[in-house]
């Protein structure tokens, strides 16, 4: 079992695996994307171009899961707004999106920026930055212990 999964994790198996992982632990639902990309990493740290698609093909998934949680946040419809989070995420807007790689509160805040009608593209374009650092941070950890 363990040769197949390291086969697994070195073929092209991975990548998808990395793109769902990502999207998943991305969304309100828990996940561990992290591990996963670690594990293909490994696998093949001499290929330079593999380790760049799938940091890219994390970032993608994580991205794409923090938008879709943004959507869902817009959809809740409008009411008045105190919350001491909701201030602190409307006084710095967008830019804080770049803590949504943090455990637990990193989720909820494009959630939040859904909910305050934050626009799309720069909420996406600051989410990005934030889980593009975050997997670089894992790719060069993974790969200096291998």
């Amino acid at each position: 079992m363990q040769d197949f999964l390291f086969e697994w994790l070195s073929g092209a198996g991975a990548e998808a695996a990395v793109f769902a992982s990502a999207f998943i632990s991305s969304t309100l639902m828990p996940g561990g994307s992290e591990a996963l990309l670690a594990g293909a990493l490994s696998q093949t740290p001499d290929d330079t171009p593999r380790l760049c698609r799938l940091v890219l093909l994390a970032t993608a998934g994580n991205t794409l899961g923090a938008m879709t949680t943004w959507l869902i946040g817009r959809l809740i419809p409008e009411r008045e707004k105190t919350d001491r989070a909701l201030v602190w995420l409307r006084r710095w807007g967008a830019p804080a999106l770049l803590l949504s790689w943090l455990p637990v509160v990193g989720d909820a805040l494009p959630l939040a920026a859904g909910w305050l009608r934050m626009p799309a593209a720069s909420c996406a374009v600051w989410v990005a930055v934030g889980k593009l650092l975050r997997y670089v941070v894992v790719a060069a950890g993974t790969l200096s212990l291998v």
